[in-house]
Formats: structure tokens, sequence, C-alpha cells
């Protein structure tokens, strides 16, 4: 039904269900796999296991080849250093990459924008993919506008997504409903639309959204066909109204996070 909506993207990971998801994305992509942009994800930080498991996520989605393949879940420095040295999964990324397995390659983070923003300036990556939404990138309002409030100079949004802009990286946008926290009626949340508004008005190429209900996928995919963009004025006052009141809790939040 998503793919018949006009949904082309499908974002999966071997972690995802412990490989159920890959499992039930290959059962449909089997048939439509020209259609469709598929992605997954890597938790091995060693290469060769890397390889092993990349070997298992094929079979379990019938195609001999992913459009990307990223390194799931950056966290610390220590972590970037281990993927990048001799024999970590970086290695073995660049390999599929250039075997034609992995046409791009990527890497995502939950929560820890100085990682990221080292990880793609110092490899060669074609992606990445982060945490964006109006409560992670709040401003303040001053005597004759807006300025960027200090307190949220950690965000994605301020740190990493101009470097993956002057890199030219495709930019994926992850969290933009802050796993749901974010929904509501309430004056500190916000409807969805509003909120997938804000991340699609952003520098980006697509948007991760988990949709548990038929429902939601059509409804989603008929906002993406009536979409435009927000003003840089509404997006400002939208985000300083919905970070003030959710920044740090979402912060406390993904910082323990993990998809499954």
């Amino acid at each position: 039904m998503a793919f018949d909506l006009g949904i082309t993207y499908m974002d999966t990971a071997h972690t995802y269900g412990a490989g159920r998801s890959e499992t039930l994305v290959g059962r449909v992509i089997k048939s439509r796999r020209k259609e469709i942009f598929l992605a997954s994800k890597m938790m091995e930080r060693n290469g060769d296991a890397a390889l092993r498991l990349f070997d298992l996520s094929l079979k379990r989605l019938q195609t001999d080849h992913v459009d990307l393949l990223h390194i799931h879940k950056l966290e610390t420095e220590e972590e970037l250093a281990k993927i990048e040295g001799k024999g970590g999964v970086l290695e073995a990324l660049y390999k599929l990459r250039e075997q034609k397995m992995a046409r791009f390659i990527g890497i995502t983070c939950h929560n820890f924008p100085g990682p990221l923003k080292a990880a793609i300036e110092r490899n060669d990556f074609d992606c990445v993919q982060m945490s964006l939404n109006a409560a992670l990138q709040g401003v303040v309002r001053y005597p004759g506008g807006y300025k960027p409030d200090p307190t949220i100079a950690t965000s994605f949004e301020k740190v990493v997504l101009p470097v993956a802009r002057k890199k030219n990286l495709g930019i994926l946008a992850m969290k933009v409903l802050g796993q749901g926290h974010l929904v509501g009626e309430e004056p500190n949340k916000a409807p969805a639309e509003k909120l997938l508004r804000y991340a699609w008005s952003l520098p980006i190429t697509a948007t991760m959204i988990g949709m548990p209900s038929p429902d939601m996928v059509r409804q989603n995919a008929e906002w993406a066909r009536s979409f435009t963009p927000m003003s840089e004025l509404e997006m400002k006052e939208f985000s300083q109204r919905i970070a003030t009141a959710n920044k740090a809790a979402l912060d406390r939040y993904f910082y323990c996070h993990a998809d499954t």
C-alpha cells in the first residue's frame, strides 16, 4: 500500500525486530525492487562481522544489493575511532560500495552532533541520517529578531546540517515527531502535520517516519503530496515554542534510545 501510494524510500535495519523487519520488507520488495530505494543499517563495528551480517541482510531482503547502507547509531568519538580504524566497519562499507553491493554508504546518529560532524568531515560518506525536528532546534526572540538559543547549540540542525550541505551529502531526517512525544493538542505539543512540515521545510532529501497503522501511511502520503514549505519566520516561531517546552526532555530520552 505504501508503495502504491508513491512512497519510494524504504528504511530498515539488521537489528529491527532481530531481522524480522528485513524479512517482511523482502517479501514485498522482491517483486518491486526497481521501484524502491532500499536502505538498511549495520550496528556491528568490526568489518569482517559486518560483512557476514550484510550477507544475511541480503538474504532476508531477497535482493543482491541495497541502495544505501548505514553505519547505525554513532555515539562517541571513541566509537568513531573504532569505526574508522583498521579492520573497522567503515573499511567494509567502502568495499561493499566498490563492489556495488551498496550503491551508497552513510552513517546515523540519534543524539550526539559532535561525533557525527567529525565523522562526515573526515570520511567519504554519501549520506547522513540524524534527528531533526522543531523541538531539537530552538531560537529565542530578541528585540529586533531571532537568534539561536545558546542552550541549544548542540542540535544537529545547527552543528551537522551545515557540514552535510557543504559536502553535498544526502540528508535524511529521523525522529521528526520526537518518537511521537511531540504530537498532541496540548500547548507544548503540535499536530503531526505541522511537525512534518517543519522537517520537510529543512534542506533535506527525505524523512524517515514510523507509521504503525495503514491510516497513518495514507495520511502521511496525502500530506506529502499537498506539502507547502514553511516560511523562515514561521519555522523560527514554531521551533521557539516547541523547543522551549520539549528539548531537554527529548535530549534525555534520545541519550539512551535505540530503535529495535
